[in-house]
């Protein structure tokens, strides 16, 4: 084998090793972006959770003080004994 055509074999081997590496590379891209969409997409649900659970909290917070606050003005059965005497 002439050395022109081993170089022109070498040339075209490192050719499609390039190629091959690209499209590596490009797989690797597009894994890449999906993975980020999906956790994108996690962390928009996980903070709509988060929302939630903080509203759900604030809710029932108000909702005993409330019930604290009507349990405390409203007579109980031994002032309206006392009352009605």
């Amino acid at each position: 084998m002439s050395k022109e055509k081993k170089e022109n074999t070498t040339g075209a081997s490192a050719e499609q090793d390039f190629a091959k590496a690209f499209q590596e590379i490009a797989r690797g891209e597009r894994t890449a972006t999906a993975l980020e969409n999906h956790l994108d997409s996690l962390e928009k649900n996980i903070e709509d959770l988060l929302a939630k659970a903080d509203e759900d909290e604030r809710n029932l917070q108000a909702q005993a003080q409330t019930q604290s606050k009507s349990s405390s003005t409203e007579p109980s059965a031994n002032d309206k004994k006392t009352t009605s005497s």
